[in-house]
């Protein structure tokens, strides 16, 4: 008699509810991580595209032409079996032999984070080419230092630009951690297809895996709502 899909998913002798809760919080750390070095790496690469140096602009372009141009499964591809080459190199150097795995969460942390970056780098490019141009000439004529006026004028409104896309890029972040699974990195898809496999009941465990996903989506729109509420404080709405 088969059990029954609570017992399944539950955290009894034979559930699968405590692995399950731990490659979600597998999933939301490598997502976390990865978007955090893109938008370092995406405020990077806009800054290069804004700039008035040909040569900046020129590499800008590059990268988020070439980012956004191949698939993302293929950005991890080169990751980990060009990190395992590279790591295999310096480990002969003493005397190590055999090969060596890139650990698969740097791994993942790393192609999400240069894909989403050049992703993040477009939004925050466009938030800032829609920045009223008034307001930053006016922090100028009233002599505000550059940085002053980047921290206290360009920045917030650039942030409350940007906020929008920046979420639809983390939920597409949130996605791409599932492809993390081709490294061996137990995720939720990952330890959805260990139970599966494991159960004979793959219905259940990948249903779980949309909800898991689901619930992690609905908590992530509720507080980019919040953050972009907080940044339209005191700013009047056009009716």
């Amino acid at each position: 008699m088969q059990e029954s899909y609570f017992a399944l998913i539950g955290f009894g002798a034979d559930g699968w509810g405590r692995a399950l809760l731990i490659a979600t919080g597998m999933t939301c750390a490598v997502a976390v991580a990865g978007f955090l070095l893109g938008s370092a790496i995406g405020s990077l690469i806009a800054w290069a595209k804004l700039s008035g140096s040909f040569v900046l602009r020129r590499i800008g372009t590059a990268y988020t032409t070439v980012l956004r141009g191949i698939p993302d499964l293929l950005v991890i591809y080169l990751f980990y079996f060009g990190g395992s080459a590279a790591l295999g190199t310096v480990a002969g150097f003493f005397g190590a032999d055999g090969f060596i795995g890139m650990p698969a969460f740097v791994t993942g942390v790393l192609a999400i984070g240069i894909v989403s970056g050049a992703y993040q780098a477009e939004v925050l490019r466009g938030a800032f080419l829609a920045t009223p141009r008034g307001e930053i000439e006016a922090a100028k004529a009233v002599g505000m230092r550059n940085w002053t006026a980047f921290r206290r004028i360009i920045a917030p409104l650039v942030l409350r630009l940007a906020l929008p896309g920046i979420g639809n890029t983390w939920q597409l972040v949130l996605k791409e951690t599932a492809l993390i699974s081709v490294t061996g990195l137990v995720e939720l898809l990952r330890q959805s297809q260990i139970a599966a496999g494991s159960t004979r009941r793959p219905f259940e465990f990948y249903l779980t895996a949309i909800l898991l996903y689901l619930a992690i989506t609905w908590i992530s729109t509720l507080l980019f709502r919040r953050a972009e509420a907080r940044t339209m404080l005191g700013v009047r709405r056009s009716i």
